[in-house]
């Protein structure tokens, strides 16, 4: 077996022990960590039964026979929204809301029963690992799909897009001088626009733009979120633009970007990109770069 797959599956058990996942009484709180976690995500907000399905990853009827039991035993109420006759949503009981505060009282006390045994400078090794295996285990979680660049996640990534080069380029960003594409020229038959997303939440984009039956294409619009920096996300998005590109029959990619952006400029060095002569008029463009797609 591959010792990281070990190392894995070892890490697996001992949280899986540690947490006490497998009981039936999580904390001794007489429901279970999933229908524990169910009673969490609904005093968070997430009341809508499709929405639970989603963030908890959960088939029709494993949230069904949850839901079941939990209005059986008279925590969670459900009914049709209001607003939405097709959907069902769901809130706390008095009893639920109970039950919420001795779980959150009861997950307290474990979490001090993991640091009370270290001496403080253990203390501190374990809070700083438990902070960077949730920021690696992000990168595992990020998907990247074909969305329409007028999508509700499209914009929103665009929009932060646009922020970020006004922060940082030299004088700030006006979005009417620049040589922007419109959403035509990021869609079938003339490129595509990717979305990058945790459950729920938009982190990344970049845009593939090219006239069909041409051989060259132009990589737009990337960005990635502060958030999810240093997980190799942008590398992703580059490689599923150069993916898509060569299935639309591109042989050669090409983008430009500002002097202001070093990371941009690091990782498109790093993938095989050589610097070449600006090739537009773009206002903002202060270098280009190209690659040969095999």
């Amino acid at each position: 077996m591959d010792r990281r797959i070990a190392q894995i599956r070892n890490f697996n058990r001992v949280i899986t022990r540690r947490l006490g996942a497998l009981d039936s009484s999580f904390l001794g709180a007489g429901i279970s960590l999933g229908k524990a976690r169910l009673l969490f995500e609904i005093d968070s907000g997430v009341t809508e039964v499709r929405q639970l399905r989603a963030e908890l990853d959960l088939d029709s009827g494993q949230m069904s026979r949850m839901l079941r039991s939990l209005e059986t035993r008279g925590l969670i109420e459900t009914s049709i929204d209001s607003t939405d006759g097709r959907a069902r949503v769901v809130t706390l009981t008095r009893a639920g809301k109970a039950k919420l505060s001795q779980l959150d009282r009861k997950s307290n006390e474990g979490a001090q029963s993991w640091l009370a045994p270290l001496s403080p400078n253990l203390q501190a090794r374990l809070e700083a690992a438990v902070n960077e295996v949730v920021h690696i285990l992000k990168a595992s979680e990020i998907t990247i799909e074909v969305q329409d660049p007028r999508s509700a996640a499209a914009v929103w990534c665009l929009d932060q897009f646009l922020r970020e080069l006004e922060s940082r380029f030299e004088g700030g960003f006006d979005r009417s001088l620049t040589n922007y594409p419109n959403a035509a020229e990021m869609m079938p038959p003339n490129g595509f626009f990717l979305v990058a997303s945790l459950p729920g939440q938009p982190v990344g984009c970049a845009a593939l733009k090219h006239v069909k039956g041409e051989a060259i294409g132009e990589v737009r619009r990337m960005w990635v979120s502060n958030e999810v920096r240093g997980l190799g996300l942008g590398r992703r998005l580059l490689e599923s633009v150069e993916q898509g590109a060569r299935k639309a029959g591109v042989k050669r990619l090409r983008l430009e970007t500002n002097r202001s952006l070093s990371e941009a400029q690091a990782l498109y060095r790093a993938n095989g990109y050589g610097e070449i002569p600006l090739f537009d008029d773009e206002r903002y463009a202060h270098l280009a770069f190209e690659k040969i797609l095999s």
